[in-house]
């Protein structure tokens, strides 16, 4: 298809060239063949009368005017990949339709496993892609890249509208059989005195909502291990005397597969919110508003809905 004389499928082309600074991998990230790449660089280069990427040694890099062009390269996709996706009407028993979610691992076990299990019966064809949380997850919406962001309030994207999909409560989690757990609690004291497992997420090392709280009211544990996900804290938990602050969906889901219990917290503890975005522009997408109505029932111990989604 050709706007101007352009052909607008080089806009793609140049998205992945100048996001890889590579002929080779901008063509594995396509699905094109090395010389199809190649000649779609050349076409872009005589349509802008630019060289879009230099070689400097063994490395590719884009010129000034390529990255002048690029923010509305992208814009411009971003657009049209909305366009095609968005849709009032959404038929979840028959559609082939992908939703990227991104996602912590906790999320993903306390309430994305469960909902996908459940959705196999009412929506088969439909594919749930779960993206970690990184630096780049901001990025990610803004370009469409992702559908859905589910992630504590103090994460939220201002530029986008979120909801509240739940509160989640903290408790203290140790080994079944640890000591310091009597008759269901764990004292102050002990829980002070306890070494404890931390979590700092992604190579930023963010810190989570718990152990911000933790070190916002001045309560410093002695932390012994740090873990890179909420998931592998129990492994790190079974047959020692260590505690860790978890989510209470969390400690409940883990239950069920490790000989861990948990505790209140000897101590009160705000509330943390777990908020639900999408882009702007996706507002009236039937899909979405279908998975987030899944997603709404599934944090509230809800049956899914057949019916199909409307804006």
């Amino acid at each position: 298809m050709r706007f101007k004389g352009l052909d607008l499928n080089l806009l793609v082309a140049f998205d992945a060239l100048l996001e890889t600074k590579s002929v080779s991998r901008a063509a594995e990230r396509l699905n094109l063949s090395q010389p199809a790449m190649s000649a779609a660089l050349a076409r872009l280069r005589e349509y802008f009368g630019d060289e879009i990427l230099v070689a400097d040694g063994k490395r590719m890099h884009p010129t000034a005017h390529a990255e002048s062009l690029l923010p509305q390269v992208r814009e411009l996709l971003t657009g049209a990949d909305m366009l095609i996706a968005t849709s009032t009407a959404f038929d979840p028993g028959t559609s082939q339709r992908a939703f990227r979610v991104i996602a912590s691992d906790y999320i993903t076990a306390a309430l994305l496993a469960p909902l996908i299990r459940r959705l196999s019966a009412v929506a088969p064809q439909v594919r749930i892609e779960i993206v970690a949380p990184d630096a780049q997850s901001d990025t990610l919406l803004d370009r469409g890249q992702v559908d859905v962001i589910i992630t504590p309030a103090e994460f939220i994207e201002s530029d986008h509208p979120a909801e509240v999909l739940f509160e989640e409560e903290h408790v203290v989690a140790c080994c079944a059989a640890n000591p310091a757990l009597k008759r269901g609690r764990i004292a102050e004291a002990d829980f002070m005195g306890a070494g404890h497992v931390g979590v700092s997420m992604g190579s930023t090392r963010t810190m989570t909502f718990g152990d911000r709280q933790l070190e916002t009211m001045g309560r410093r544990r002695r932390i012994e291990i740090v873990a890179s996900s909420f998931t592998v804290v129990p492994w790190l938990l079974i047959g020692t005397a260590r505690l860790a602050v978890m989510h209470a969906r969390l400690a409940q889901a883990m239950k069920g597969y490790f000989p861990i219990a948990h505790a209140p917290l000897p101590f009160d503890f705000p509330v943390m919110r777990e908020m639900i975005q999408v882009h702007r522009a996706r507002v009236g997408d039937g899909g979405l508003a279908w998975l987030r109505q899944q997603l709404r029932a599934a944090a509230q111990g809800k049956s899914i809905h057949r019916s199909n989604g409307r804006a």
